[in-house]
């Protein structure tokens, strides 16, 4: 039982210690690259008044950006500061995460469900921890997933 424990406890700071990742630079760009890198990409613009604007890159212009963002958005580019783009690689992390989210769901919520007095209220644990800890899973393996690459314009 201890060396189970210490492999599931390794494996969670391994786990753990991908998700943390050191501050990268960004990337300077002059704003006549971005073009081919940022269509039809998912990106968050943040501009110098700090107001931030999440969707997808429909065109770059000379003098803007155009966003799909619950509707066409235009931001102007000497209002930008920064680019987030955001890219999947992947889904090894999100398979990883969901195989590993529900043995340890079904191992927990066994646990939690022995240790009740009927099978009325076992089930319902049972399912609703195994469930919780299943999903969880898989949306810290969808976050191992995701990579942001942070874009600076330089001037021309």
């Amino acid at each position: 039982m201890t060396h189970y424990l210490r492999a599931m406890g390794m494996l969670m700071l391994l786990c753990v210690g991908t998700c943390l990742h050191a501050e990268t630079k960004p990337l300077e760009m002059r704003w006549n690259e971005l073009a081919p890198l940022i269509s039809g990409q998912r990106v968050e613009v943040i501009q110098h008044d700090g107001l931030k604007i999440k969707g997808e890159v429909v065109t770059v212009r000379d003098a803007e950006l155009l966003l799909d963002a619950k509707g066409n958005r235009v931001v102007a580019r000497a209002s930008v500061a920064q680019i987030n783009l955001e890219r999947r690689r992947g889904a090894w992390g999100r398979s990883l995460g969901t195989v590993l989210g529900i043995l340890t769901g079904m191992t927990v919520g066994g646990y939690a469900a022995f240790h009740t007095d009927s099978a009325g209220v076992a089930i319902p644990v049972f399912l609703g921890v195994a469930g919780g800890i299943g999903t969880s899973g898989y949306y810290l393996g969808r976050q191992i997933d995701r990579r942001v690459t942070k874009i600076r314009i330089v001037s021309q």
